[in-house]
């Protein structure tokens, strides 16, 4: 009987850390409202993986994908070849995915990352997390799904698969419409 119980106790641990996802709150710390659906998309500049500035403005007219990330975060490194997939399959229709690193020492985390793990849709480094602050995000990963118009259509929290669903199926809408 206390065998059963320590495994549901473990179990039970275990099914509220998979929930959770990857938690980068500190204890005690406030969370930010950040940009929620309805609104507009903050607008950022951040610095990609060459260097370059990149700005979410420069994006309007396109459905963008913005996605917060961590190399720490297992469930945000197992949804990056559906992200790629789905970058591949749409971003000759308007589509962009804006995968932003918020670790201080990103650059070099994320270069080893890529040696591994080739991806082809932008990184962007937050390592001051100033568009995490922003959207308000201390999960990981988090996502938001902005519309042509520049607006959150959708507050995404947690990793998936990003070829099914119904984030799916409203990304395509938002693509033919």
């Amino acid at each position: 009987m206390e065998n059963l119980r320590t495994s549901l106790v473990v179990l039970l641990l275990l099914f509220f850390v998979m929930l959770a996802g990857c938690d980068n709150t500190e204890a005690g710390s406030k969370v930010p409202n950040g940009s929620l659906p309805g609104q507009v998309a903050a607008d950022f500049t951040l610095t990609d993986m060459s260097g370059k500035q990149v700005s979410l403005s420069q994006f309007k007219g396109k459905v963008v994908l913005l996605n917060f990330w961590g190399t720490f975060c297992p469930p945000c490194r197992e949804e990056m070849p559906s992200m790629e997939r789905l970058y591949n399959n749409f971003r000759d229709k308007g589509f962009v995915i804006l995968a932003v690193n918020i670790e201080v020492d990103g650059r070099q985390k994320v270069s080893k990352f890529l040696q591994q793990n080739p991806y082809t849709f932008p990184i962007l480094l937050d390592d001051k997390n100033v568009a995490a602050q922003q959207y308000g995000v201390f999960r990981f990963p988090e996502s938001f799904l902005i519309d042509r118009n520049g607006n959150v259509v959708e507050k995404i929290i947690g990793g998936r698969d990003w070829l099914s669903g119904p984030t799916f199926e409203k990304i395509k809408f938002l693509l033919e419409g």
